[in-house]
């Protein structure tokens, strides 16, 4: 086997072993998207309802779901997060074996033109030194090795190229994982001062909330509080009012039941009881003078002077009163009395 096959070869091996190399990453990456369960599945398990001894279907213990929406959806990023990065690690490794594949690609085919071009030059320089071999045999051998050593020249351009084009999708790889995770520090940045907008937000909501709970909680108490006190003094003015119309009407009752008792009694002012009738006219005199109206009863101890007579008890005391007030009569010891007239008696 001539060293130009054995280059060859060796080139045909690293593409073949890159090939399957990355078909192997890609098929792991495929594998474990497939296998991965579904999120539900993995946070919430139903549990199967159970027979009992009577053979009736138990009672399902309902469970509530494991995480809340907010916990789902930071789960499902992460997931996201987490197959985006496999996703960059595998496009990036296969760029590395492509880069590596196609370097080793340009480096055989190199080395098999070098080869190739020292071949023909040794054997060029045997042609020209060989006195034996027709000249129109060495023409032709020289266009056979200049054809040769044309392909080989642009076997080594074509792989030259292919190893640029293999380090240019190194770097744009390179480039593109630098400005994912340039773009992913971005977000994340973004996504924390937007957690921070919405709990602040959050917090101002839930305080005026409360802030007006309370509001509405003392307004309330302060309404309740009125309405207690405006209920306690409408029972109190009712009580009051019940109170006087009970007294009211046990004082019309007393004094219905006192006038039927009395009937119509004459009620009397005893101003004094004189000695002797002398006396008697005299003090007669002075109240007569005063307008008033006088009886004189005769008496074992004396003359009785009286004023009336009055239809009631308070009309009596009323007149008695006023005698007593007056100093010029001087009759302060005046008194009611029940006189019934002797005529009468």
């Amino acid at each position: 086997m001539t060293m130009n096959n054995k280059q060859r070869l060796f080139g045909g091996v690293v593409l073949l072993g890159g090939g399957v190399l990355l078909a192997a990453i890609l098929l792991k990456g495929q594998h474990q998207e497939d296998t991965r369960p579904p999120l539900a599945q993995q946070q919430v398990e139903q549990p199967a309802p159970t027979q009992t001894d009577n053979g009736t279907s138990g009672e399902i213990d309902l469970q509530p779901m494991a995480v809340d929406v907010e916990t789902e959806r930071r789960l499902l990023e992460e997931q996201r997060k987490a197959r985006e990065k496999a996703v960059a690690e595998q496009e990036q490794l296969a760029a590395q074996y492509l880069a590596m594949q196609q370097q080793a690609e340009a480096d055989a085919a190199r080395k098999a033109a070098e080869e190739h071009a020292a071949l023909l030059a040794r054997r060029q320089g045997q042609m020209q030194s060989s006195d034996n071999i027709p000249p129109e045999l060495i023409e032709s051998e020289q266009a056979k090795l200049a054809a040769a050593k044309k392909a080989a020249d642009e076997k080594a351009k074509i792989a030259a190229q292919k190893a640029k084009d293999a380090e240019k999708l190194k770097n744009d790889a390179e480039a593109k994982r630098k400005a994912d995770d340039a773009e992913k520090v971005k977000k994340a940045e973004a996504d924390k001062r937007q957690a921070e907008a919405d709990a602040k937000a959050k917090a101002k909501k839930d305080a005026e909330e409360k802030a007006k709970k309370e509001a509405d909680a003392k307004r309330k108490a302060e309404a309740e509080k009125k309405a207690k006190q405006e209920a306690d003094a409408k029972a109190k003015k009712e009580a009051d009012a019940k109170r006087k119309a009970e007294e009211d009407k046990k004082k019309k009752d007393a004094e219905k039941a006192r006038q039927l008792l009395e009937g119509d009694k004459n009620w009397m002012v005893q101003v004094a009881l004189a000695a002797n009738q002398a006396n008697a006219d005299d003090v007669t005199a002075k109240l007569q003078a005063k307008g008033y109206k006088v009886t004189q009863s005769k008496t074992s101890k004396g003359v009785r002077i009286m004023v009336g007579p009055s239809k009631s008890r308070e009309a009596a005391d009323t007149t008695r009163k006023k005698i007593a007030s007056d100093s010029s009569l001087g009759m302060k010891s005046a008194w009611v009395i029940d006189w019934v007239p002797l005529d009468q008696r």
